[in-house]
């Protein structure tokens, strides 16, 4: 009984990275918890069958509490359908095409963002994604990769 379990324990422990491979990174975030904005925001947009597409795409995913920190009626402003182009280019400035793992990573170093503005990528005193701090870096998805930031990134206008 006691080998049973171990061995129990031991196969659930190994299934679980591969688990997580197997969710992109529409699911992934869902499953998460902490995304609720951004997947209501990615809902809204019109984005979810392109972010659970083929890929590989990373996601500079800000937290629910990074929106939270946006001026106050901002998410709501921004979730009305007047706005979604205005919507749809700030979630996009979070996309990069292919799969960026921190290690590739360089201080300085500029991504062009699906959105079509390149970001600033710093690596001195912790990873920053323009002004944002990275967090949780190298979720791995099925489609990519998400590296948590504590703020949301704008374009320039």
């Amino acid at each position: 009984m006691r080998k049973t379990l171990i061995a129990l324990a031991a196969t659930t422990a190994l299934s679980a990275p591969a688990f997580a491979q197997d969710m992109n990174i529409v699911e992934t975030a869902v499953g998460a918890g902490s995304f609720t904005t951004l997947v209501a925001a990615v809902e809204a947009a019109g984005l979810v069958e392109t972010l659970s597409g083929e890929g590989p795409f990373t996601v500079f995913a800000p937290t629910d509490d990074a929106f939270a920190a946006l001026p106050e009626g901002t998410v709501e402003s921004l979730l009305l359908p007047e706005n979604l182009d205005q919507l749809v280019a700030i979630l996009t400035y979070h996309v990069v095409p292919g799969a960026v793992m921190s290690t590739d990573l360089s201080d300085g170093m500029t991504a062009a963002t699906v959105q079509g503005s390149d970001i600033t990528i710093g690596t001195t005193g912790g990873v920053t994604v323009n002004e944002a701090n990275v967090v949780t870096a190298d979720i791995a998805a099925s489609n990519g990769v998400i590296h948590v930031i504590d703020a949301v990134i704008l374009p320039p206008m």
